[in-house]
Formats: structure tokens, C-alpha cells, sequence
């Protein structure tokens, strides 16, 4: 089955709110305590349109299976060609390439935006995340022991970036 990759539409927010929620819930990729409201997805969407940061999605036979973006790593203005970025992909489609896919592209399109530095946060057990990472030449600058917490645990951070 083909996979495209484009621009998300705020018809879309619905199926990334459920990818986004499932990680939330399940999992300790997205370090929230409480799923995303319809509200919240769309002041989210709408900060990233009037910033021109990008959100895409993967589409496959029509359906969101997953998505990626970036926006602000820090809010000082002497970070402001550094964008912290988000893949995630729907649980039924892991290991598939999708998580691959979106991520090349998004490089492509910070690296067109003017994006200096690429960075992605994420929690040291996530070794398929980590591994795509490397494979992508992003390199890991620092691990933060118990920075956060989620289902009642300690979680460390890893920070791995690429330079474009």
C-alpha cells in the first residue's frame, strides 16, 4: 500500500488527536498526563499555520497514520533557527516505515524553512525511536536522568539533534 506524505488540513486534526491521545494514554513517547482536547488540537494546528511551521501527515488508502511537526525549542530569540520536532505514528502501523518517512521529510522542509538545528526529545526506553534517529544522522547531545514522570515513574530524556 503506497503511503503519501502532505500538508494536514484541519480536517485532519481528529485522526492526529487520536494518535496523539493513544501515545498519551499508552504509552511514554508523549509525556502528557491527560489526553488533547478538540480545543486545545486546534489552537495547536493554528500556532504552527501562523508561525509557518509544518504539519504532515501519512496517509495511507486515504486514512492519517500518522504525523510529524515542529515548532519552538526554547522561546529566547537566540534559538530561533532550532525547531524541537514530533513523529508519531499510529500503533497499528509501527515498525512499517512510516515513522521513516515523515521524519525525512520533515528535515527536508525545516532544512528549506531555514531550520538550523533539528532536536527530538525522547524518553530513553523508546530505543525503535532512538534507532530512527541515528539512522537519520541525528546524533544524541545529552541524557537527562529523571527529568519527567508518567505512570507513576521516573523518565529519562534524551536529546538527539541534527545539524542541516
Amino acid at each position: 500500500m503506497e503511503v503519501k506524505i502532505e500538508e494536514a488540513s484541519a480536517d485532519d486534526l481528529p485522526a492526529i488527536a487520536a494518535i496523539l491521545n493513544h501515545s498519551i494514554l499508552k504509552t511514554t513517547a508523549a509525556w502528557y498526563d491527560e489526553p488533547c482536547t478538540d480545543e486545545w488540537m486546534a489552537a495547536w494546528f493554528e500556532l504552527r499555520r501562523a508561525k509557518g511551521w509544518p504539519v504532515l501527515v501519512a496517509r495511507r488508502e486515504g486514512q492519517v497514520v500518522g504525523y510529524a511537526t515542529y515548532g519552538e525549542f526554547r522561546s529566547r530569540t537566540g534559538y530561533r533557527d532550532t525547531m524541537e520536532h514530533s513523529v508519531y505514528v499510529d500503533e497499528t502501523f509501527h515498525r512499517g516505515g512510516i515513522g521513516r518517512m515523515l521524519l525525512v521529510e520533515l528535515v527536508e522542509r525545516a532544512r528549506g524553512n531555514g531550520v538550523h538545528v533539528l532536536v527530538g526529545g525522547i524518553a530513553d526506553e523508546n530505543a525503535a525511536s532512538i534507532a530512527l534517529h541515528q539512522a537519520l544522522g541525528f546524533v544524541e547531545v545529552a541524557r537527562m536522568p529523571e527529568v519527567g514522570q508518567k505512570f507513576g515513574r521516573w523518565l529519562t530524556l534524551v536529546f538527539m539533534q541534527k545539524i542541516l
